[in-house]
């Protein structure tokens, strides 16, 4: 009997010790933060870019030797894909923008770099998050759609301007033909409302100040000064419209079927003609790994492909590189593990060599853009750039008119 008691007590100790096991295992215990290092949580950070600080939100975890990070994009989280902490240093490496972010940790401050691929390193700084003290004064309103009338680069002549408000604090975005800005947050303070933006990519810093006549002065990186008008203004003053990006760029015959030829990453060349496409409906691609707004459109082209690819449904990604990612793909093949991307990625070349590959383009500017391709292999229509997450209505407006002339072409018959 004792013996019999001996292993009932054995075995509830054994119990205990696989209960004590499974909680640290499935409470999500992690290594203790190192004793030197610096505290979890949100961060002020920022960076410098041609002389202008541009403030940012960052996201940082410290276990053990392990680190993490995340930038923000307004809600919309982009995390590190690995990160250290030794000895005062941290380094986070975002392998989907082949960047990364070296800092040493001294007297509350966090210093170093930021560097991308092929781009100048950025100064960076960052100190642990504190709440900025609510304004005295009061605050207007700026909440509402604008226009800014702007002779760009790319011969637009408008672009939109959404933004959204809660009190002091304001999330707005740019959106151009080429796609948005990205989230620039911020909040009002000595008689302006000061922006900003950087997820990884596109660092901008806005100054927004209300004018006396309800326009609003814009002053982007300090250098650049420009006039938002509500919608409603810039139709009284008959301003330009903002380009329209379903008919920005288009072919030079609509009844030829469109063609390309490219390689994937495995070295295969692929073109129109191969089998998976015939009959089907295809979406064609045109982007890069170091485009910001090609980041925000890929899950959503995931999306749709994994909707619609039994009805018949591929696309295409003619992914144009730089040199060295030619030679090497390796941010790309991260960029289609980042957003879990299933359809075909084909490598189309350098960025200057974009009309070339595609000389059936008109007016081929803008990253990304997609050419609509029915069943026939005929273009049916294209659209120039991506509205992000950030444009509000005017992400989900784009959405739903891709989904309807997926739709459109998918139930016609091949001509």
């Amino acid at each position: 009997m004792k013996s019999v008691a001996r292993g009932s007590v054995t075995m509830k100790r054994v119990r205990v010790l696989w209960a004590l096991v499974a909680l640290w295992v499935f409470s999500g215990a992690r290594p203790a933060r190192a004793a030197d290092a610096p505290p979890s949580g949100l961060w002020d950070a920022g960076i410098v870019v041609n002389g202008i600080h541009v403030p940012f939100l960052l996201e940082l975890s410290f276990a053990g030797s392990e680190a993490s990070g995340a930038f923000f994009n307004g809600d919309e989280r982009i995390p590190s894909t690995a990160g250290s902490y030794r000895a005062g240093s941290l380094a986070l490496r975002f392998a989907h923008y082949a960047s990364s972010l070296q800092a040493g940790w001294s007297g509350g401050t966090l210093t170093g770099a930021y560097a991308r691929s092929g781009q100048p390193a950025y100064a960076f700084q960052a100190r642990p998050h504190s709440t900025a003290p609510a304004p005295t004064s009061k605050i207007p309103s700026i909440a509402g759609q604008w226009e800014i009338a702007v002779p760009s680069a790319k011969r637009e002549a408008a672009w939109r301007f959404f933004v959204r408000q809660s009190g002091a604090e304001v999330t707005a975005s740019i959106l151009r033909v080429d796609g948005d800005t990205g989230a620039l947050s911020g909040s009002y303070r000595e008689g302006k409302f000061i922006l900003s933006h950087f997820s990884g990519a596109r660092p901008l810093l806005l100054e927004v100040t209300p004018n006396a006549d309800g326009s609003l002065a814009l002053v982007q990186n300090g250098r650049a000064e420009y006039t938002a008008y509500k919608t409603s203004q810039a139709r009284a003053k008959r301003l330009p419209l903002p380009a329209d990006p379903s008919r920005w760029t288009s072919v030079k015959d609509p009844t030829q079927p469109l063609r390309f030829s490219a390689p994937d990453l495995n070295g295969k060349v692929v073109t129109e003609s191969d089998a998976r496409f015939k009959g089907k409906v295809v979406l064609v691609n045109v982007m890069g790994s170091w485009c910001p707004n090609c980041h925000d459109e890929a899950p959503f082209l995931q999306d749709l492909y994994r909707t619609y690819r039994a009805r018949g449904l591929e696309i295409v990604a003619l992914s144009f590189e730089d040199a060295e990612q030619l030679k090497d793909p390796v941010r790309l093949r991260a960029f289609i593990t980042a957003y879990g991307i299933e359809y075909t990625v084909l490598l189309g070349g350098e960025p200057s060599e974009v009309s070339a590959k595609l000389p059936q383009a008109v007016n081929l500017s803008t990253w990304p853009a997609t050419f609509f391709v029915a069943r026939s292999g005929l273009v049916h229509g294209t659209h120039a750039g991506f509205a992000g997450k950030a444009t509000g209505r005017a992400h989900e407006q784009l959405k739903a008119e891709m989904r309807a002339t997926v739709e459109k072409l998918l139930g016609q018959k091949p001509e």
